[in-house]
């Protein structure tokens, strides 16, 4: 078997196993009149960065947390941790906190006993391996596997916002740079 079809098989795996109910649920914490705050670290944290991304293109406040220009977390804001272990310590701290403000938690992980999942209002599990091996088990390095089909789910969390709020792929090309 080749290299790409033991990943491509590992990322299926993984995707048949993320339950689409638990996405649809999340899906209802999210709205273009909250303020969406991401957070993650490592890989993880680019996984949030290209998904803050994504929900500004299709018209939503989101803000990368660490970002200089990243606001206050107030009460009613939401707050989209991405830990494949759920139990990043600098995530934990600030999902601790921001939860006690009263801000409304998405959790996306690999381990649904996590606590990271425990504190969460709303979580999402991804079951692809990651460093300390939850999840469903892989060839790849460290959390690759975790990293990539977070972004999947991520990904398809965002086209399910998009089709729901009717937007296009033109009116969401109207929010992509255009000093590239």
């Amino acid at each position: 078997m080749s290299t790409i079809n033991k990943v491509l098989g590992e990322i299926q795996e993984v995707m048949n196993l993320v339950d689409e109910n638990e996405i649809d649920d999340a899906l209802t914490t999210l709205t273009k009149e909250k303020r969406i705050f991401v957070v993650g670290a490592g890989r993880s944290g680019f996984q949030g960065k290209g998904f803050a991304m994504r929900l500004m293109h299709i018209g939503y406040q989101s803000y990368v947390v660490g970002e200089t220009i990243t606001p206050s977390v107030q009460a009613g804001d939401v707050w989209v941790a991405i830990s494949g272990s759920g139990t990043t310590e600098s995530i934990m701290t600030q999902t601790e906190k921001v939860k006690k403000i009263g801000a409304n938690v998405i959790a996306l992980t690999s381990d649904e006993n996590s606590k990271l999942a425990q504190i969460a209002d709303k979580t999402i599990i991804v079951p692809g391996a990651t460093k300390v091996n939850t999840g469903v088990t892989s060839s790849q390095l460290l959390s690759s596997l975790f990293d990539q089909t977070v972004h999947i789910t991520l990904d398809v969390l965002n086209q399910k916002l998009a089709e729901r709020d009717n937007t296009t792929n033109q009116s969401a090309n109207t929010q992509h740079t255009n000093v590239e």
